[in-house]
């Protein structure tokens, strides 16, 4: 695949990185999120005023967009690409939010233009126990993972650590604590999503 010439110096870089991710090599992929993890997170927190729900996205849309990197195409730049995937990202999430939320001081003609933001109180109990049954099945699914992967899903998704909390217990870079995240996560998913188990 040519890059395209009509690209900026940077996006061409990116193309470069995209090439050499594609072909395996990790340190591409790291670099990819060094260069837009903090735009990509800027965005969303703004979208969504809230730095933890910010910082799962962010570390969703890269996992999105690695996953189809092979989709990309030169024909814009890869930053445009990935900030794509994070805004529908995020618009599905601001609409699955919506869905569980009730106003109590907007009347019907503002809140269908308006953001919602008072939670439900009375959570329903059918999805109480769907809930419950995810929760089983992932805590099943993450004793698949290696030790070190798994202590990290356990802390930041079944102990609600954040992300300082977790480097300060496993006396580990934030940095690191991030891209570890970011792996686990990914494995799951391949984990849920093929029969043949650890990947």
């Amino acid at each position: 695949m040519e890059i395209n010439q009509n690209l900026s110096e940077k996006a061409q870089y990116d193309f470069s990185l995209v090439m050499q991710a594609v072909n395996g090599d990790q340190k591409a992929y790291a670099e990819l999120m060094d260069r837009y993890r903090d735009a990509i997170y800027f965005m969303l927190l703004k979208m969504v005023n809230n730095p933890i729900d910010a910082e799962d996205m962010t570390i969703e849309a890269f996992g999105k967009a690695f996953k189809n990197i092979h989709q990309y195409t030169p024909n814009y730049a890869f930053s445009t690409w990935l900030f794509k995937i994070a805004t529908n990202n995020c618009i599905d999430h601001i609409r699955k939010k919506r869905g569980n939320m009730v106003s109590i001081d907007q009347n019907e003609e503002e809140t269908e233009n308006a953001p919602l933001s008072i939670q439900s109180s009375s959570p329903d109990p059918e999805e109480d126990m769907i809930k419950k049954q995810k929760e089983i099945l992932m805590r099943d699914v993450v004793t698949q993972l290696k030790p070190r992967y798994r202590h990290l899903i356990e802390l930041r998704y079944f102990k609600e650590y954040s992300y300082e909390e977790i480097a300060t217990e496993m006396d580990l870079p934030l940095g690191t604590v991030k891209a570890q995240l970011f792996r686990a996560r990914e494995l799951l998913f391949n984990i849920l999503n093929s029969s043949r188990g650890y990947v």
